[in-house]
């Protein structure tokens, strides 16, 4: 037995029965040539003896030689299914519908071309032809769509080739006449065209009232919930330009009656739940109890549109979702008076409630909703649509989750463990101390300017200074995120010259930083707080034992590396520490690191962490910091991944993003130098991109390297392939630089007396234009290698000693380097590896900063751009951001500055994406451009 289906986009596919033997003898001989063909494609269908689907070879016929063999098929034909016999029958409808004169041309826009074709015209007897062919269309059919959807697209795709063969050839000098005899592109087809024709094909169908149905809520007085409700939808037509009219049946015109009548049956075929409803025995509304109406908006309602029939509902209904209030009480003071209630241990005790949109329920009015298990609740005289098992969560949470006399870490459990909250948090009120913490815009009791500190606080600085001060007595951990150059410093500093000056201080503050800021601490106390008394611990003869201990307990301050804090991590331990602050906190961003992990083992009763990118490439790097300062806040880091990082990194959820600001916010201070209500007087920043040519050595030498990475990378899959990419890149990025940095074979920065890189040219009357103005300038990199090649080259040609900060440089000298540059007669130029020296460092005295190769992270390069750009500095501040033309350096610098998609998915994963981009994507990426070499 053969078989048919029509499967929208392929035309007619016909395949064999599986349990039978095919017999093409038995055929009819209009379809024995199209099974000659190889079985090429595939239909997958479900039959009723069989629990998973099949995939069976089937020919496809494309719908013009599908209506030729669908109207040559006899009408008892022998050897074929009902499926492929219901087709033909279809098809003999519009061929006679043809015959009729009902159809009407349109005009389509496929392939950048307007093409002509037939079109059935609409009306009320081809409504009911549709509809009864739709109702008897078979059940494999039917697993390949909506059987309106389908009919539909095979009444489009027949028609016109059926029509063109009724029409035959055409001697028709009219374009569109000539289109559509020809079945060819109209070649002055217009969108003005396709809407008049289509305004004059729905004339010519005839029109009728359109069906709507009105849903009406139940006049019911009581209080209740209303799940037993009774509601009327009303069968009603409406005429064009006017309102819907109910359809009395004593009253109402016979034939307006008929047409409601039919109509309303084509809706109950479009959505069978209403058959089995009550109806009015006075008209042809329907009556439905409450779960009917539930299923009818959320389902019922999209079924009928899809039918044609409008769906009205009350005008004041709306969609509310359960949402969740948290009240929190606390004593106004923050501490007991033995200090032995602080921290996450302090006590608080909270409620939450449940609120249905701006409504707060009452337990009472909690236990009814549950209750009834409905999705439309009648609610203090409204009627309502909330997910009942949504409410019925939210219910179970609120009695179960409220406390008295609980801990402050078991609220912030509330939000990051196995039982979140199933709802959205809209708000948490507090009283006592927790509101002050938990409300950004209140502000803790102000602080006295300790005496001791030479230095006048600004009032943002002020303001992050009581603010550090109240989250000490609270001994909760704090973030000062501040943007570089704000001085997060000196509130430290002060911090510690009030709790001295009060009697607060009882024993000293270990504080871990980069190797290249301990000589910036020590400066820095040594003027603001001159009675500090600060030790550093560093350097191969740093005391260790009781020397250490003895030490430590005489100072206020000890200051140490992030790398020595890893090596004498048991000795620190021993110690007593009122308080341990990181600087440059995304040194711990990685929990499994050596330094990472002494940093949080060393107990202490406060911690801070002071960073200006509290999230540099990842929000784990956020809870990394957070849990640091307080421990377990955010949960562990697979709960967070799970809870957080991907809802929101990946899925852009704002509901999560929301919960994670509404967690962390209590405990981090971040504020912008760009915002006038924190700093009015620091000079502007211009930021500019500058293009270089690259030579034509240079020019060979990118394309040998894309061209090598290409075949390297042809047969490889996984890290293999990601490493071949991530070499390439650099490689790239070197031949950018200068050939002698990709070559690493010591040869000179120029030949013949002519610059070999672009680049190092441009930057040569960069430095030159920005000497002529007597100002200083910084120059970034991420290559040692090219700034050892660079400084030698810029020392003999401005005559001037170029120093260069790197990794390599011990504490000492780059103290002096810095003390150097500072100075009015210092250096005029400085070298920075990007690593290295982009953190930490108070670089003031130039006002022109120059980024030599880009790192592809803006926040990486904002932090070296801000060791000119911060408090000190008076004159406005020039970025020049240099890259390569026509080169990878151009591509990468165009999606970071613009707003593609891919912006974001670079400053979020650093050069990674690249490796997973397709093979000919990384080529279109790396690939040299026309206009990339110079003259």
């Amino acid at each position: 037995m053969l078989h048919g289906l029509w499967s929208p986009g392929s035309g007619l596919m016909l395949w064999w029965d599986p349990a039978a033997e095919p017999d093409p003898d038995a055929l009819p001989s209009a379809l024995r040539r199209w099974i000659d063909r190889p079985f090429r494609h595939r239909v997958t269908l479900t039959f009723p003896t069989e629990t998973e689907p099949s995939t069976l070879p089937a020919v496809a016929v494309a719908p013009a030689a599908a209506a030729e063999l669908l109207l040559d098929m006899p009408r008892r034909p022998g050897g074929v299914g009902g499926d492929l016999r219901y087709l033909a029958h279809v098809a003999r409808g519009i061929e006679r519908w043809a015959q009729a004169g009902r159809v009407a041309p349109e005009l389509v826009r496929v392939e950048k071309q307007w093409w002509a074709r037939w079109r059935l015209l609409g009306g009320e007897k081809t409504r009911a032809w549709s509809a009864e062919l739709a109702a008897a269309m078979s059940p494999a059919q039917r697993q390949l769509g909506r059987p309106v959807d389908l009919l539909d697209d095979l009444c489009r795709e027949l028609t016109d080739p059926i029509v063109r063969t009724l029409h035959g050839s055409s001697t028709s000098l009219h374009p569109l006449v000539a289109a559509l005899a020809e079945g060819s592109p109209h070649p002055r087809g217009t969108q003005r065209m396709a809407d008049a024709l289509e305004e004059w094909r729905a004339s010519l169908a005839g029109y009728e009232p359109d069906l709507v149905l009105r849903l009406v809520e139940p006049d019911d007085v009581d209080d209740g919930v209303g799940a037993d409700s009774i509601w009327r939808l009303e069968v009603c037509l409406r005429p064009e330009g006017q309102s819907p009219t109910p359809l009395p049946v004593e009253d109402t015109d016979p034939h307006l009656l008929q047409i409601g009548v039919r109509k309303l049956g084509t809706a109950l075929q479009a959505y069978p739940r209403l058959q089995d409803v009550p109806r009015d025995p006075d008209s042809l509304d329907l009556l439905l109890p409450t779960p009917v109406v539930v299923d009818l908006v959320e389902h019922g309602a999209r079924e009928l549109d899809a039918a044609g029939i409008a769906v009205l509902l009350p005008r004041a209904w709306t969609r509310v979702d359960p949402s969740l209030r948290l009240q929190v009480e606390s004593p106004v003071a923050p501490v007991s008076a033995d200090d032995s209630v602080v921290g996450m241990s302090a006590i608080v005790s909270y409620e939450w409630q449940l609120a249905v949109g701006d409504m707060l329920l009452t337990p009472s009015e909690m236990e009814e909703l549950v209750a009834a298990n409905s999705d439309l609740v009648k609610l203090r005289g409204k009627w309502v649509r909330a997910d009942a098992e949504a409410l019925a969560r939210a219910a179970r949470y609120v009695t179960a989750h409220s406390a008295e006399d609980a801990t402050l870490g078991s609220l912030f459990a509330q939000f990051t463990g196995d039982d979140a909250p199933p709802a959205e948090v809209t708000e948490i009120s507090a009283s006592g101390w927790v509101e002050m913490l938990l409300d950004g815009q209140a502000h803790p009791e102000p602080v006295p300017v300790p005496a001791g500190l030479n230095a006048e606080l600004r009032p943002y600085q002020q303001r992050g200074l009581d603010w550090l001060a109240f989250m000490s007595r609270l001994g909760l951990g704090a973030v000062l995120a501040d943007d570089m150059g704000l001085g997060k410093t000196i509130q430290v500093l002060a911090l510690l010259a009030h709790e001295r000056e009060s009697g607060l201080r009882n024993a000293p503050t270990l504080l871990v930083c980069p190797m290249s800021v301990v000589g910036n601490w020590q400066r820095e106390a040594e003027r603001f707080v001159p009675d500090l008394r600060v030790h550093v611990h560093h350097g191969a003869q740093r005391l260790s034992g009781p020397a250490l201990a003895a030490a430590a307990a005489d100072h206020d301050l000890v200051v140490t590396t992030y790398a020595i804090a890893a090596r004498d991590v048991a000795q620190l331990a021993t110690l007593t520490w009122q308080r341990v602050v990181l600087d440059e906190a995304q040194h711990v961003k990685n929990t499994a690191t050596a330094q990472s992990r002494a940093t949080r083992a060393v107990p202490a009763a406060h911690r801070i962490a002071l960073t200006g990118t509290p999230v540099e490439n990842r929000l784990e790097e956020l809870r990394a910091i957070l849990d640091f300062a307080n421990p377990s806040l955010l949960g562990t880091a697979a709960s967070f991944r799970a809870r957080f990082a991907v809802p929101i990194e990946r899925d852009h959820d704002a509901v999560a993003a929301a919960r994670l600001r509404a967690l962390s916010a209590p405990f981090v201070m971040r504020r912008v130098k760009t915002d006038p209500d924190v700093i009015s007087d620091l000079p502007e920043k211009f930021e500019q991109t500058v293009r270089a040519n690259l030579t034509a050595e240079q020019a060979a030498l990118y394309r040998a390297v894309v061209d090598d990475m290409m075949r390297r990378i042809r047969d490889k899959e996984g890290m293999a392939r990601k490493g071949a990419v991530l070499a390439a890149l650099t490689r790239l990025k070197q031949v950018c630089n200068h050939p002698a940095h990709y070559l690493g074979d010591g040869s000179p920065v120029l030949r013949r007396g002519r610059h070999r890189s672009g680049k190092l040219g441009l930057v040569e009357d960069i430095v030159e234009s920005v000497l002529a103005d007597g100002e200083k300038v910084l120059l970034f990199t991420q290559f040692r290698e090219f700034g050892e090649l660079v400084v030698p080259y810029l020392e003999e040609r401005f005559a001037t000693t170029v120093p260069f900060l790197h990794g390599g440089v011990s504490k000492g000298r780059r103290d002096a380097m810095v003390d150097g540059f500072q100075n009015e007669g210092g250096p005029p130029i400085m070298v920075l590896s990007l690593k290295a020296g982009g953190t930490g460092l108070n670089l003031t005295a130039a006002n022109h900063v120059v980024h030599l190769d880009r790192w592809w992270n803006p926040a990486v390069e904002n932090q070296a751009t801000d060791r000119a750009f911060r408090i000190g500095q008076r004159r406005d501040v020039q970025v020049r951001k240099l890259v390569c033309v026509g080169t990878v350096e151009e591509r990468i610098d165009e999606m970071l500055t613009g707003k593609q998609e891919l912006a974001e998915i670079v400053v979020g994963a650093g050069e990674n994406w690249i490796t997973e981009l397709s093979t000919d994507q990384l080529h279109s990426l790396l690939t040299l451009g026309d206009d990339a070499v110079g003259d």
